[in-house]
């Protein structure tokens, strides 16, 4: 017998090489020593780990801009994943006697739902989204099996994982897992800040995924085929390799005709003519009409900004109201980088300075060069009075020293709705409002329609009381209902009456009882308490109320 520490007989394969068949606990036969092996496997581990992350950030971003409420998103794609990778792990147990097949066709599957995931909620909203009735919310239904699948699968390849790397040498399990989550867990750090500082911003949702899919599909093809090879039968071995070279190649035609998939979803979302389709950085700007006597329509993140029919409707009564109520020298735009507000505030004679609040450079630049939004704004932001601010609204006026108060606030901020904009509708933003606004000055709020978010509304009048002010409230009804839309980008099939709601405010004054009613015009309807929701409670940074 020879002892542990004796040489080899000449041609006796290397102590690596395992004679253990495929079954759980036996040695793997390897192509490499025992610890390089190990690295390798780890190294794996890190790779499916960043790409399962970036299956999820994907997942709730691209939840987020075509459904809305990225709360509600972000909470329902964590939640149904994490409970799916429970299901996962336990269903991998099946699978242990064939750990290394079970894990390269997991990675197969995975990289392939991962990878297509965005492209399938894509197309779903583009050509399905406004088809009603029970697919009213496919989007929603498609999200929640694309994060169950993914969870599944995700959860799957820690149990394999743990087999492969005992395989190659065993230790005590305390170990084996501390090796396996520390791998895990740093490549889960690597995928979260690879996905918003490099895969968004330079290849977007779409390219982005599907390249993370090939990169999984690789290496967990590699990994399985090189290392553990010989675990795997003939027959396994091309299944394998075949089902990795038919997924890579799905991704690279996706990839190829990402472009042109790309344009058929905006045009089936849009219609045939759209002009401009830019991704500025903070949000998707698409431009559509303008020309040939076809009417101009904005579109911010998927959600109509402006449309040209019913536009002017809008800003007058977002507008004149404030401006007629008492001098208005000195102006606050809050939003309106489009430069449609600022038209019409210049209108108003005595008019001495006008700042834009913009958190969007893209758009202020659209506005100023955009042949067809220039004409519509009136060209606002080539007159000497105008001053743009490419900041967020909040930060601004938290920072402002005016060197005098501003006789006018206008806010012209997304729907209230929206998550990212919640901010923009709370008390505190209204009392920072309130810091730059005159003794005598007024204050214009937009705070989306009355009638078929009639609690969002009344919320926003109850959050500008309690930062102060005296509100008037009002609205306007739309005469294109295709203009109205709150943070759901399908809000338009709703059957509720189209309308703008927006609120009026001025600081509270002795004289407030003998003072007349502002007017506000002959398009607006003036709404009284009677109309209202009572003891409603305000908006907060930590408490925002704007859901639903």
């Amino acid at each position: 017998m020879i002892e542990p520490h004796a040489p080899a007989p000449p041609g006796a394969p290397p102590p690596w090489r395992g004679n253990g068949g495929p079954g759980p606990g036996a040695q793997a036969w390897l192509p490499v020593r025992p610890g390089l092996g190990r690295f390798l496997v780890l190294a794996g581990v890190f790779v499916c780990a960043a790409c399962g992350l970036v299956y999820e950030l994907e997942l709730v971003a691209l939840a987020s801009y075509l459904i809305g409420d990225s709360v509600t998103q972000a909470s329902v794609v964590l939640s149904v994943m994490v409970f799916a990778m429970g299901i996962g792990s336990l269903g991998a147990k099946r699978l242990r006697p064939r750990a290394a097949l079970g894990f390269g066709l997991i990675e197969a599957a995975l990289a392939l739902v991962g990878g297509c995931s965005a492209l399938a909620l894509y197309a779903a909203f583009a050509w399905t989204g406004d088809w009603g009735g029970m697919w009213a919310s496919g989007s929603r239904y498609l999200l929640v099996a694309f994060s169950l699948a993914i969870g599944l699968l995700i959860g799957a390849e820690v149990p394999l994982l743990m087999e492969l790397i005992q395989r190659i040498r065993r230790q005590d399990a305390g170990g084996a897992v501390a090796d396996l989550f520390a791998a895990d867990y740093v490549g889960a750090l690597v995928g979260g800040l690879a996905f918003p500082f490099l895969l968004l911003p330079w290849l977007g949702q779409l390219t982005g995924a599907l390249l993370t899919g090939t990169v999984n599909v690789l290496v967990g093809g590699a990994l399985v085929l090189g290392l553990f090879h010989r675990d795997l039968t003939r027959r396994a071995r091309w299944l394998l390799l075949v089902t990795n070279l038919a997924v890579l190649g799905l991704l690279a035609t996706a990839a190829v005709q990402v472009d042109d998939f790309e344009r058929a979803a905006r045009r089936a979302m849009y219609g045939k003519d759209v002009r401009v389709a830019w991704q500025t950085g903070r949000q998707e700007v698409v431009l559509t009409g303008g020309r040939d006597g076809r009417p101009f329509s904005l579109y911010l993140d998927g959600r109509l900004r402006i449309n040209g029919n019913d536009e002017q409707r809008y800003h007058r009564a977002l507008v004149h109201p404030a401006m007629t109520a008492g001098p208005h020298a000195r102006v606050l735009v809050l939003g309106g980088g489009d430069g449609l507000a600022a038209r019409e505030v210049l209108r108003h004679d005595g008019v001495r300075r006008v700042d834009i609040v913009e958190i969007d450079p893209g758009v202020v630049r659209l506005a100023r060069t955009d042949p067809a939004l220039s004409a519509l704004n009136g060209h606002a932001h080539d007159d000497d009075r105008v001053r743009v601010h490419t900041e967020d609204s909040f930060a601004w006026l938290r920072g402002a020293r005016p060197t005098e108060p501003y006789d006018v606030v206008i806010s012209d901020l997304p729907d209230p709705g929206i998550t990212a904009s919640t901010k923009l509708y709370s008390q505190e933003l209204y009392g920072l409002a309130r810091e730059v606004l005159a003794v005598d000055g007024r204050m214009v709020v937009h705070a989306g329609p009355v009638a078929s978010r009639r609690r969002v509304f009344w919320t926003v009048d109850a959050t500008v009381r309690a930062a102060g002010l005296r509100t008037t409230p009002y609205r306007v009804t739309a005469a294109d209902p295709g203009f109205v839309t709150g943070p759901d980008r399908t809000a338009h099939t709703s059957s509720a009456p189209h309308d703008w709601g927006f609120v009026l405010a001025t600081r509270p004054s002795p004289y407030d009882g003998r003072r007349p009613a502002p007017a506000l015009g002959a398009e607006v309807m003036r709404l009284s308490a009677a109309d209202g929701l009572r003891d409603l409670p305000p908006s907060t940074l930590v408490h925002p109320r704007y859901a639903g």
